[in-house]
This record gives structure tokens, sequence and C-alpha cells, in this order.
């Protein structure tokens, strides 16, 4: 009905759907579901591979699928099948890029980059900020691309951000996981034409996670409109902030975990270090944009003042 007909659907009966039933639900259109029997006889792995097997296609194998009318009316599946386009078949985009780039062309809608240390609590804080948009916002819609690393030994890449997204099942929210295809990168390739498929779909916020990244990344500052570094209280001696390069580039730090032990005399070593990476020497150092926040945490009071910060 919503054009989605490609999505496959897998299930288990663990012996409470009859064969009777399996087959019925067969023909209506789910692709398989494994009954004990398959389970006997192929295995875990057997069915791990068979799901794979069936899932292991491109529902965009042409351009000419692409529907830029339907993006523009921010058709949320005309967006996934051109996104997926762009990263599949890089060569042929060009055309299609300069098209995004046009409509995207002129439209002043704000990206909010989020980068920081694996464990840091981006996804929980990226969470956190949706809901509070979606709150305040009814009438806005929220865009999230989140990039998780690529293993280098095996090629794939855990999806896993969405994992801590609780406020994401709502119309306004859209949402694309990532895997950055190569390693010692936090972005994705594709990320900037995917931000201009967004704009063209006339979303009202774009927020843009990366994976998690090293003391020398800062790749985000490049395509963010507003950059936040999140990071924790256990970062080590305060030496250590040094050499962290996103602390001199970000606009805003979110020290996350701020129930950690000490968080009160790590914020101030960071508010110190953004002063001196900012040359803000005529500002007072407790005047830095530094917060203190707890992702996990519901109604945070230093999550709210980080929030409103973004916002404003």
């Amino acid at each position: 009905e919503k054009g989605a007909g490609h999505i496959r659907i897998f299930g288990g009966g663990g012996g409470t759907i009859l064969h009777s039933e399996i087959e019925e639900l067969h023909n209506y259109g789910i692709t398989r579901l494994y009954a004990p029997e398959d389970g006997r006889t192929l295995g875990l792995t057997g069915m791990i591979k068979d799901v794979l097997s069936k899932c292991d296609f491109l529902p965009t194998e042409s351009v000419e699928d692409i529907d830029l009318n339907s993006i523009e009316e921010c058709d949320y599946s005309s967006i996934a099948r051109t996104i997926t386009y762009l990263e599949n078949f890089p060569e042929e985009t060009d055309n299609l890029i300069q098209q995004l780039k046009k409509l995207a062309s002129g439209k002043k809608i704000p990206v909010l980059g989020i980068t920081g240390t694996g464990g840091a609590g981006k996804s929980s804080l990226t969470d956190e900020l949706v809901r509070r948009f979606l709150s305040d916002f009814e009438d806005k819609k929220v865009a999230i691309l989140s990039v998780d690393p690529s293993k280098r030994k095996t090629g794939g890449a855990l999806l896993g951000d969405r994992i801590r997204m609780n406020s994401i099942y709502d119309y306004r929210v859209y949402m694309r996981s990532f895997a950055t295809r190569q390693a010692h990168v936090t972005v994705n390739k594709t990320i900037v034409p995917a931000i201009n498929t967004l704009k063209a779909a006339n979303f009202d916020l774009i927020i843009v996670e990366t994976a998690g990244i090293g003391q020398s990344d800062s790749a985000i500052t490049e395509i963010a409109d507003v950059s936040v570094y999140a990071m924790t209280p256990e970062y080590g001696a305060a030496t250590q902030l040094e050499k962290i390069d996103m602390i001199d580039h970000a606009d805003l730090i979110a020290l996350n975990k701020f129930d950690k032990r000490g968080a009160e005399d790590a914020k101030r070593d960071v508010q110190k270090q953004y002063q001196r990476g900012h040359q803000l020497w005529d500002t007072d150092v407790s005047e830095m944009p530094v917060y203190g926040t707890i992702a996990s945490q519901f109604n945070d009071p230093g999550t709210n003042t980080f929030y409103r910060t973004v916002i404003d």
C-alpha cells in the first residue's frame, strides 16, 4: 500500500504457528516463517544464512527509480531509495547529486553534527534532543543520519545507534543508518548528498551523528552548521585534553555521564581547554559552552540546558 513491498519480513513460530497458518502467511506476503522443523534441518546458522541470502538485493537499481517530486513531498520511501542509490552506485550519481544540490540550495535548514568517542553517549544524547524537539515543536520534522564504523576485517558494521533511540518512532522523524564503508573515517562518503536529499524534502532539522572518533578527527565540522563534541569525564589526565582536536573546533561540548566522580573538576578542565583552543581570553572560563549532561536520566536539568542552547 505504501510502495515498500521490497521489505523482507521474517519470523519464527516456535511451535505456536501451525503449518497451515505458515503457508497462509507466506501467501499473504511474509518472506519466511521458520518452524521447529527448520531449526532441526537448517540449524541456527542455516536459518541466518537463509535470511541473509533473501535480503541480498538492491531495492533501487536505476536512476529511473528516483522520484524527485516525491522527495520534495517528503515521502520517506523515496528518500530511502535515493540515499541507497547514492551509496551503491556512486559512479552513476553525478547528475543526481547536482539535482539534489540544486533542490537544497537556498534552504536555511540547520544541520547539527554530533561527534565524540565511542561510548560517550552520542546516541542517547541525540535521542534526548529529538524527544525535546518533538515535544516543543509539534508541527516540525527532524531527520537523523547515524554513522557506525565498518570493521576492517569483516567489512561489516553493527548499525546499533538506533538501539538507543526511543523517540524515533514518530511520523515526524526519519532516521537512516550508515556504515562508514572504510576504515579510519567517521562519516560516509555520501553524507553530503544525503543531507541535500533531506533538505530537498524540507525537514526542519537535520542531525548527523558520526561514528566514534579518535583524538585527531574533526570531520563533522566540515558538514555541520553547529558541531557538538560529546565526551565523558573519564578522559585521563588534563594534559590529554590538549590532544583532542574537536575541543578546538566544536561549537558546543556535552560532558555526558556527568554523574561520574570528578565530573565537576573535569568540566572545569575542559572549559579551560576550550578557552585556550578558541582563544577566548576575554571571556570568563565559566562561560565556555561546556555542559554537564546525564542523557540516561529522565528530564535531566543539564540536558535541558544543553538542548535550549542548541535550539537557540
